[in-house]
């Protein structure tokens, strides 16, 4: 069963304030929480206004919703998880009042960012291809404890295990107590008798791994692709972190990209626009043909329907629009010329002369103030 649109879940507009997205699920949280509500599916719709919260209530989250809906961009994402564990800011800085952050608790790995570059079609289309990226792993001889196999871990004498020092300090306001981390232990509040000989105590070795990517059709430049667990490992057991990959398509030479639509300039001849003509223009995918009208101006438009970008939320597909520029001959020979000086005394310009006189007349009204 497919889901719903986290917005639907908590009644809300797509350009909804953060402010307002948190009091529609402070609202659903009170009505459907199972400890006060009696519907049958109270819990289920408890944990699906939870769940649209954690998305629409981080700016990063949202922005990946917004773009590539539930499956974040990447088939088997999701958009569980957060950006590592920020802790109670208050206790970091200030003693008492607060809880004291444990530094054994597992805590989520950090996240990474990757920026790689596709070309113009491989933005169109898609790709599927690899890519290696740097990132650190938990040490396979010390399982990530830093210590020697085998060698004695103890707690901290320094800070009795909490990974956190108080430092008193005389300010204007008063004797403050703040709280910075044990630079005896570095914070984890265990102290390594011997350490890791691979990792040198760290807990973590920098590797290159290969990850294979899905770039989905219809992706644009600056926009991100999340691939869930594959950013830093977490610590003391924490789950992984992201990876997020940032797409830079480059220019192309003839096409641009509006959104979905693509757009591109032909040029076409001075006889192909007055006689009109039937013409082959290049699309990204292939090449069709294309009436022009007799009496084609420069600066003319035309649409080739669902011959752009699909859209990358799987709605439909863009168009291509083609701008035509008539392009004036140089270098005429001299019979060239004396064909179209025939011309012009057999035409006597006065398609252009009515065009002049419009343009007097209305010149001399706007003088005139009419």
């Amino acid at each position: 069963m497919s889901k719903r649109d986290y917005y639907e879940v908590l009644g809300v507009s797509k350009d909804a304030s953060k402010e307002e997205i948190k009091k529609a699920y402070r609202k659903m949280a009170r009505k459907y929480h199972p400890d006060v509500s009696e519907e049958a599916d109270a819990s289920d719709k408890f944990k699906e206004a939870k769940e649209a919260y954690e998305v629409l209530g981080n700016d990063q989250k949202r922005q990946q919703y917004d773009q590539f809906g539930h499956t974040g961009g990447q088939q088997g994402q999701g958009f569980g998880g957060g950006f590592g564990d920020f802790g109670d800011i208050f206790d970091m800085f200030f003693g008492g009042g607060g809880r004291q952050r444990d530094p054994n608790a597992p805590r989520q790995g950090q996240d990474l960012q990757y920026t790689m570059e596709i070309n113009f079609e491989e933005a169109i289309f898609g790709k599927e291809t690899e890519i290696h990226i740097p990132k650190e792993e938990s040490c396979d001889t010390c399982d990530g404890s830093g210590a020697k196999p085998g060698a004695k871990v103890t707690t901290c004498s320094h800070c009795n295990g909490s990974g956190q020092l108080n430092v008193e300090q005389n300010t204007p306001f008063g004797r403050v107590v703040n709280r910075r981390v044990c630079n005896h232990c570095s914070g984890t509040g265990q102290f390594v008798e011997e350490k890791c000989s691979t990792c040198g105590g760290a807990g973590k070795v920098k590797t290159r791994q290969k990850i294979d990517i899905n770039i989905p059709g219809g992706i644009d430049d600056g926009q991100q692709i999340r691939i869930t667990g594959h950013g830093n490992p977490g610590v003391n057991g924490g789950p992984p972190g992201d990876l997020f990959v940032v797409v830079r398509v480059r220019r192309h030479e003839f096409f641009e990209r509006d959104g979905d639509d693509i757009m591109c300039e032909i040029p076409i001849t001075f006889t192909q626009a007055a006689l009109g003509d039937e013409i082959e223009v290049p699309t990204v995918h292939g090449k069709v043909k294309l009436k022009v009208p007799a009496g084609t101006q420069t600066g003319t438009h035309f649409r080739l329907k669902g011959k752009g970008a699909p859209n990358v939320h799987g709605y439909g597909q863009g168009d291509q629009h083609i701008l035509v520029k008539v392009v004036v001959p140089k270098n005429l020979d001299d019979h060239q010329k004396e064909l179209l000086r025939e011309f012009h005394e057999a035409n006597g310009d006065q398609s252009l002369d009515e065009q002049q006189d419009n343009l007097f007349k209305r010149m001399k009204r706007a003088f005139k103030g009419e």
